[in-house]
């Protein structure tokens, strides 16, 4: 059977008006950001690639030998540290990235954090707050920063104002963010120790939905094409559109060839494969995104078992 007899065999109306969809706005799809990975920590660079850590962080020390003015080499060896628990390791990395990319605000707060987790003595050191204040002076929105900075005014005696300033934090905190559940553990552990009531409205206070923009590749709704996009694609026959996406689904493996490293293209093509039917297409898709992008095996995985991806 012919790949293009295959795909229509297992494409039906919806799934093909979805596809030529996606196409139509692959280009705004690529380059979203949801939340976790606007932050240079995100990843989890050890567990993700399933090597021992000793040989993962030489690997990504290696990267930066051979990249020694990649910021993403440096924050993704950053990172690394300050999961192995080296924090001042974590902060010299760090501050190699800072140095490259000054005008990015996750990565002065995740230096910031770095040196707050070196210190040893001081609990907020100047050159952590330093940090934190470049950060809030590129996006007021930087949530490690506004967590910070609150803190800062808990240490300093305004535990009223600090705890104000963590729940506007926990309004603002998209539903589902890693650091939800500790910040209201933090506005209630403080209230406690200052007898400071906040039980009811840490109880009506609650993280917001996602935007569409922040949802995770393989579960945001892609948004409709417009009008004449779909009056374009109706007035083709069937099979002319099972061949514009079959050509479209071609592409996107071409542009992957081209560049093996964009993580969100591959995302792209496991949904589009199981979109069309094509499951075992979906899970090599799947081993071929995370040869090429080790570092992200974790958020590859976690996207195709959201998409059930056969192996994911």
């Amino acid at each position: 059977m012919s790949e293009s007899n295959k795909m229509a065999k297992g494409l039906t109306g919806t799934n093909r008006a979805i596809l030529i969809a996606a196409f139509v706005l692959l280009a705004a799809a690529i380059g979203y950001a949801i939340w976790r990975d606007s932050t240079p920590a995100a990843p989890d660079p050890i567990a993700a690639a399933g090597a021992a850590p000793s040989d993962q962080l030489a690997a990504l020390e290696a990267r930066t030998r051979r990249e020694p003015g990649s910021a993403e080499a440096w924050t993704a060896l950053g990172a690394a540290r300050f999961d192995l628990g080296d924090f001042a390791g974590a902060g010299a990395a760090y501050e190699k990235a800072v140095a490259i990319a000054p005008d990015s605000a996750g990565l002065w707060s995740a230096l910031g954090e770095a040196r707050v987790m070196a210190s040893e003595r001081d609990p907020m050191p100047p050159q952590a707050l330093a940090a934190f204040e470049k950060a809030i002076a590129l996006d007021t929105k930087d949530p490690r920063a506004r967590y910070f900075m609150a803190v800062k005014k808990d240490i300093g005696g305004d535990h009223k104002g600090a705890i104000e300033d963590w729940f506007a934090l926990l309004a603002d905190t998209p539903r589902g963010a890693p650091w939800e559940a500790d910040l209201r553990r933090t506005i209630e552990q403080v209230g406690a120790i200052h007898k400071i009531d906040v039980a009811a409205r840490l109880g009506s206070t609650q993280a917001r939905p996602l935007r569409p923009e922040e949802m995770p590749v393989a579960a945001r709704a892609i948004p409709g094409p417009s009008r004449s996009d779909m009056e374009a694609a109706s007035q083709l026959p069937k099979g002319q559109q099972d061949a514009m996406i079959q050509g479209m689904v071609d592409g996107l493996e071409t542009k992957l060839k081209a560049n093996p490293a964009d993580v969100d293209r591959w995302i792209m093509l496991m949904r589009s494969r199981m979109t069309l039917g094509e499951s075992a297409k979906a899970a090599q898709a799947l081993k071929d995104g995370i040869a090429a992008n080790p570092a992200a095996a974790g958020r590859l995985k976690a996207q195709a078992q959201m998409l059930s991806v056969p192996g994911a």
